[in-house]
């Protein structure tokens, strides 16, 4: 895994120093610019009200006594949406942009569910249930 996030810091800055280059020879450096603005500023925006979202029904769920696993997911990947969301380019605007939206968001908390079973199944991951007192 770790492998895999050290080639990923490598090769996404390198694309988007590519792309922001190529758009800034196809529509100009001023649009470029107020392009990655805008995409901050709306994809903050989405973060917020998905935070919001997923605290209220998270909430919701405690107070009805159940646990809110599937929304913690929700919440990780919607952390993990606004600060790519952060990052200037449009490759990390993009993934933010998946993670953001509901309706794309569960296929990567799918993914996620997957590698933390996977995780656990092998030992790398314990889960500890404490004593009650």
């Amino acid at each position: 895994m770790g492998k895999i996030i050290l080639l990923l810091l490598i090769i996404v800055p390198a694309l988007e120093i590519g792309v922001l280059v190529l758009s800034g020879n196809i529509i100009g450096v001023i649009p470029t610019i107020l392009l990655i603005i805008a995409t901050g500023i709306l994809g903050a925006a989405l973060a917020k009200r998905e935070g919001l979202n997923a605290i209220r029904t998270a909430q919701m769920q405690t107070s009805q006594g159940q646990v809110p696993s599937g929304i913690l997911l929700d919440g990780i990947c919607i952390l993990i949406g606004g600060v790519v969301l952060l990052t200037p380019g449009f490759i990390t605007d993009a993934f933010g942009f998946f993670l953001l939206i509901p309706q794309t968001r569960a296929t990567f908390k799918a993914l996620l569910q997957r590698i933390f079973e996977r995780a656990v199944r092998s030992g790398n991951v314990v889960l500890y249930r404490g004593r009650k007192f």
